[in-house]
């Protein structure tokens, strides 16, 4: 029997988004050949009267609405069956960072169901009723969801088997191994002054590892010092 595939479901305001930017390139060309399967499901067809309600005034006052639990219960509801066992995403940017370890996780899995917030935001009861993982994919704020759902899912898309080129195309990119990712160069030799390192092109491939290693090191030292410890348990691979 062949495998359903990866799956993901999005429910959002604005379905007409998808599949977007998620519909070109790598993911594209993969969901066209059904490596994975995409959804987005509109909300507002669980809202509440004749105008499809879906938000109110936040108690105890305040500026903005909040997505109401009634309304986006019944749409989770309505995607996701007692049997689904794909973790629940809510785009938040109060939520955990999304890291590439996290990432692999749920490529791993069998997709996921992603919430897209407006507003002020959702009505805490339904994060915790539905069992809603908070994520965020950094520390400022966007208009709505759906952007980060696209980085969440073309993440782990381009991790199912057989949507990059090489299977091992992935494997020394920045956080697969705890540092940033080395340099890279490629033709002309020389360009506008600047010569590609004479390591790169001696064939010394122990040497070329230990100068990427190096290399990447030397980056994340710079840029992301806070990564530096993960990085000890976690070797980038030569």
């Amino acid at each position: 029997m062949t495998p359903a595939p990866w799956s993901a479901t999005i429910l959002t305001l604005y379905p007409e988004m998808f599949p977007g930017l998620l519909g070109m390139s790598l993911s594209g060309d993969a969901l066209a050949r059904g490596t994975w399967a995409l959804e987005a499901r509109q909300i507002r067809e669980h809202g509440i009267g004749r105008h499809r309600a879906v938000d109110d005034t936040p108690a105890g006052g305040g500026a903005g609405m909040v997505l109401r639990c009634d309304v986006l219960g019944a749409a989770i509801d309505a995607v996701a069956s007692p049997g689904d066992t794909r973790p629940r995403l809510l785009m938040s940017p109060r939520g955990r960072p999304l890291t590439q370890a996290r990432v692999r996780e749920l490529a791993e899995g069998p997709g996921i169901v992603v919430v897209c917030g407006r507003f002020e935001g959702v009505d805490e009861r339904v994060i915790a009723a539905r069992g809603l993982e908070e994520v965020s994919i950094g520390d400022y704020i966007l208009s709505g969801g759906e952007v980060a759902a696209f980085v969440a899912i073309d993440a782990c898309v381009r991790l199912l088997p057989g949507v990059m080129g090489k299977a091992v195309s992935g494997d020394e990119e920045s956080f697969e191994g705890g540092l940033l990712e080395y340099p890279h160069y490629t033709r002309p030799r020389e360009w506008e002054g600047r010569a590609i390192p004479d390591i790169l092109t001696g064939g010394n491939h122990g040497a070329i590892a230990r100068w990427r290693r190096e290399e990447a090191e030397r980056i994340t030292r710079e840029r992301r010092p806070d990564l530096m410890g993960a990085s000890k348990s976690h070797p980038t691979k030569a």
